[in-house]
């Protein structure tokens, strides 16, 4: 059974990211969390970590639509060669 909630390094490890890129995240709010236990420690639940990594590939594919670079720009610049 996949555990509910993951902690800030399997986050970090997840992302391929920095331990500290994960607490920001979470201190941003663009990573839901919560902190538990007498030390406050920080845990996402896995669903929202899948839901914030969907969240980033929409906003991927919108940048990549409204910013183009290569493909059709680069159809156009040879055809003025």
């Amino acid at each position: 059974m996949d555990a509910r909630f993951l902690t800030l390094a399997d986050v970090a490890e997840t992302l391929n990211i920095s331990a500290a890129q994960a607490y920001a995240l979470v201190r941003t709010g663009d990573l839901p969390a919560i902190k538990v236990g007498g030390r406050g420690q920080w845990r996402v639940e896995s669903t929202a970590l899948e839901r914030y990594i969907e969240r980033m590939y929409q906003q991927t594919r919108d940048f990549v639509a409204t910013h183009p670079f290569g493909g059709d720009a680069q159809i156009e610049d040879e055809e003025i060669l």
